[in-house]
C-alpha cells in the first residue's frame, strides 16, 4: 500500500498505518537507537511478574525488543492504543487494549513507556496525566519518555530544528514528504515543555528537538 501523508495527520488511517513502521524510521534516523534504549531502560526497572505499558503503542515495537524479558520474568505487558488501525496490525507482546489513553483505567504498574506520545494530548492535560501514572506507578518503577520538547531559546533552538532536519533528509527522505508531513502535522503535535513533569526526571537522551526521559520513582 503506498504511503500517502493525510492533510491533517491522524493515526486512524489504513495507509499511515500501514505505512508506519517505515515512515518513522525515515522521518526520525534515531528511532531504532533510542526504541533499543527504552526497552534496555525498561529492563532494568521490570521485577518478576510485574506488569508493563506501553502507552501509544502502535504496532507493537517497544513489546516486542522486551519479549524475552517479559516471557522470562512472568510479566503482565500491555498495549494501549486509540488506533483501530494498529490494532489489525500489532505484532507485539502482551494484550492489546484499544482506547484512548487519558481514559483508561490503569492498574498499579512498575514501567510505563510513552514513545512520541505526549506531544499528540492536549496540553492541558499532559501534566495531570503524567501525575495519575505517577500516582499509580509502583515504588522502585520508572516512567519512560521520549518525545518532541519545545526549543530552547537563542540561537540553539534554531540549530535544534536545523539538526532535525538534516537527519531526516540523510535518510534519504524526501523534501516534499518531510514538508508535507510538517503541514499535516499543524495544530495536531505540539512539543512538550519539561514543565509538565510534576517531579524529577533525568535525560538520557538528545537530538534535534526530540528527548528521552526517565522517572523514578
Amino acid at each position: 500500500m503506498t504511503f500517502e501523508i493525510p492533510r491533517d495527520w491522524t493515526f486512524k488511517n489504513a495507509n499511515v498505518a500501514a505505512g508506519f513502521e517505515r515512515h518513522v524510521r525515515e522521518q526520525l534516523p534515531f528511532y531504532d537507537l533510542v526504541a533499543g534504549a527504552v526497552a534496555h531502560i525498561a529492563r532494568h526497572y521490570l521485577p518478576e511478574g510485574g506488569r508493563l505499558y506501553d502507552i501509544g503503542a502502535s504496532t507493537g515495537n517497544i513489546t516486542r525488543l522486551l519479549t524475552d524479558s517479559l516471557k522470562a520474568r512472568n510479566c503482565e505487558a500491555v498495549s494501549i492504543d486509540n488506533s483501530p488501525q494498529m490494532k489489525e496490525l500489532f505484532d507485539g507482546y502482551g494484550r492489546f487494549e484499544l482506547a484512548d489513553v487519558l481514559d483508561y483505567d490503569y492498574e498499579p504498574f512498575d514501567v510505563a513507556t510513552l514513545f512520541l506520545v505526549l506531544m499528540f494530548l492536549p496540553i492541558a492535560e499532559r501534566k495531570p496525566y503524567l501525575r495519575r501514572l505517577y500516582d499509580t506507578l509502583n515504588v522502585g518503577g520508572a516512567l519512560i519518555v521520549v518525545d518532541k520538547t519545545e526549543d530552547a531559546s537563542r540561537y540553539i533552538g534554531t540549530i535544534y530544528r536545523r539538526l532535525t532536519l538534516a537527519g531526516k533528509v540523510a535518510s534519504g527522505v524526501d523534501a516534499n514528504e518531510i514538508l508535507q508531513k510538517e503541514l499535516s502535522l499543524s495544530g495536531i503535535q505540539r512539543p512538550i515543555s519539561r514543565d509538565i513533569f510534576p517531579f524529577v526526571y533525568y535525560e538520557f537522551f538528545r537530538f534535534g528537538e526530540f528527548s528521552g526521559f526517565i522517572i523514578e520513582k
